[in-house]
């Protein structure tokens, strides 16, 4: 079978079925715009290649043979499947679209990326489903390869290559602390914002040194990280409920009322948010449209 196919033009498949639906080489001609000496050509090749005559004469033209009308339906159904493979791409309609989305992203992304889009995206495409999995950098490429996530939402350093990236937003950190700290009254000197006790998100879990602590190494200073964590979400509360400070992305505080911010005493690196995707989905309409709603969403 396999070397059949290698064998077989598809023009060859097409006048076929124009002879078997005409039971008439000159009709066939005339429905496949070819000369008739052009189609006789094709049906010898085509008997060659079935190892049956196909079509014998009749009283009134040509009748098919049993190999023949056994070719009929399976012929039929394959060219049209081949046809709806090489259709142009339908354009998107969200209102109709009945799909998943999986989107990769921590805690940060699904609040300052997710969060915002998620409106526009359920009034304009209500029957589709939208999964978030958690971020887990090393399994970004794969899965993206495989189809398990649609889109992931990280940071710019730590974009994996190979994947598309399209920037969000640039995001820069300030001294947070519940509302009514006592300490975070005014812009802390740097020795007062060393001597505060700091809170810290760890994503691998465990960890006590972060940028902040980067840029205090090289000015020789160096603050008291008592507590990590793993989630941004976990640090908001502790920043509530305790006398503890955090660096914070300024985008969580502003959506946090109960938390104050003010700028820190030395200055901390950002970072870039992006959206990254396979090439695999890079020109799917529908996911063209994803990414243009989710841009959208950050003004």
């Amino acid at each position: 079978m396999d070397n059949m196919l290698r064998r077989i033009d598809l023009n060859l498949l097409v006048t076929l079925q124009a002879l078997l639906d005409e039971q008439n080489v000159t009709r066939a001609a005339e429905r496949l715009h070819l000369a008739q000496p052009t189609v006789s050509v094709q049906l010898a090749k085509l008997r060659q290649l079935f190892g049956d005559p196909l079509l014998l004469p009749g009283p009134r033209g040509m009748r098919s043979t049993a190999r023949a009308d056994a070719l009929r339906a399976p012929l039929a159904e394959a060219l049209a499947a081949l046809q709806r493979a090489l259709a142009p791409v339908q354009a998107f309609d969200p209102g109709q679209a009945r799909l998943t989305w999986r989107v990769m992203a921590s805690d940060f992304g699904e609040t300052t990326v997710v969060l915002p889009a998620l409106p526009a995206l359920r009034r304009a495409a209500p029957g589709v489903r939208l999964a978030v999995i958690g971020l887990v950098p090393a399994q970004m490429v794969p899965q993206s390869e495989r189809g398990d996530i649609d889109l992931a939402i990280h940071i710019t350093s730590e974009a994996p290559p190979g994947l598309h990236h399209r920037p969000l937003f640039q995001e820069r950190y300030v001294l947070a602390g519940r509302h009514d700290h006592p300490r975070l009254k005014r812009r802390p000197t740097l020795k007062q914002f060393c001597a505060l006790d700091h809170v810290i998100v760890s994503p691998d879990g465990g960890g006590f040194h972060g940028n902040t602590d980067t840029a205090l190494a090289h000015v020789g200073a160096r603050r008291n990280v008592v507590l990590s964590v793993p989630h941004f979400l976990f640090l908001r509360s502790v920043l509530l409920r305790t006398d503890l400070v955090a660096m914070m992305p300024s985008r969580l505080v502003a959506q946090e009322p109960a938390l104050k911010a003010v700028e820190a005493p030395i200055d901390v690196p950002g970072f870039e948010m992006v959206m990254l995707w396979h090439e695999r989905v890079h020109r799917d309409p529908a996911h063209r449209w994803l990414r243009e709603q989710i841009a959208a969403a950050m003004g």
